[in-house]
């Protein structure tokens, strides 16, 4: 369920760093000025937000004005040409492909930027170390399709006694919109139902402020947005091995919940990119 091709992403990486610079050097002397729009991912904007103010102290003609309401809403500003620069935390569907070929008659440019740590995390007091994926979709799933054989209703089902034991799940999620919570429907509930008991947020943020006001509370965000209000859990993987959502775990790919997070442009095959996103 889990993309494994990641190392053959950093490879594209790689490749990007050492070949890109060279295509832009004969405009380093140009004058680079306008609005450059991005829409799209929560899960990038703390990145896009630190790229921009960079690019704007370089550039100091250009503004970038940056909507992070979500994965969904970058492929229709794309289509519609509202924003010049979709950020995704995962990869377009064929739905959202196919509606932009058929309004401009090729498919968008995508580049791989990053690579993320979907992270699942409880409350700082409480003393669960891991989790398995099955675990999680008896937690978050009404369907059940990723080999829970019944719910989880209070914390006793994953092994916590004393006064933690009667506790009911405290469930923190995103909204539809989000690539984040594509994502876990995908790889933890196996394209199955979350329960209506998940509470959903149109930002990481305020998954990350939820459970860090309730004692009882888990919830999955980006790593990037975890603080030390709350506890980041190991991931059991297949073989029962604890992998905890560190950079090094990401990045091999050893993490079970790592992913490729992305920019698309709209760009015509054979041609170059316009100045200011080529600057960028």
């Amino acid at each position: 369920m889990v993309d494994r091709r990641l190392p053959g992403l950093w490879v594209l990486l790689a490749w990007l760093v050492v070949s890109l610079p060279a295509q832009a050097q004969p405009d380093r002397l140009a004058i680079v000025a306008g609005n450059l729009d991005i829409t799209g991912s929560d899960t990038l904007a703390e990145l896009m937000i630190a790229w921009g103010e960079r690019f704007e102290r370089q550039h100091p003609g250009v503004r970038v004005q940056l909507q992070a309401t979500g994965s969904a809403t970058a492929p229709p500003a794309l289509v519609e040409g509202t924003s010049r620069v979709g950020a995704m935390s995962r990869p377009m569907t064929s739905s959202e492909r196919d509606a932009f070929i058929e309004r401009y008659g090729y498919a968008p440019l995508v580049v791989p930027v990053a690579i993320d740590a979907l992270a699942v995390f409880v409350h700082r007091t409480n003393p669960l170390e891991a989790i398995s994926l099955t675990q999680l979709d008896a937690l978050f799933s009404d369907t059940h399709r990723c080999g829970a054989s019944r719910a989880l209703t209070r914390w006793e089902d994953l092994g916590l006694t004393g006064r933690w034991r009667e506790r009911r799940f405290d469930l923190h999620g995103r909204t539809a919109a989000s690539g984040t919570y594509a994502i876990f429907k995908r790889d933890v509930l196996c394209h199955g139902d979350f329960r209506p008991q998940v509470n959903k947020y149109t930002g990481s943020s305020a998954v990350v402020a939820a459970v860090a006001e309730s004692p009882a509370g888990i919830g999955y965000a980006g790593m990037g947005y975890v603080t030390g209000a709350v506890k980041p859990l190991a991931l059991i993987d297949a073989r029962g091995e604890r992998v905890s959502p560190t950079m090094a775990a990401a990045i091999s790919g050893r993490y079970p919940l790592a992913r490729p997070l992305y920019l698309y442009v709209n760009l015509p095959p054979g041609e170059r990119l316009p100045p200011l996103e080529r600057a960028f």
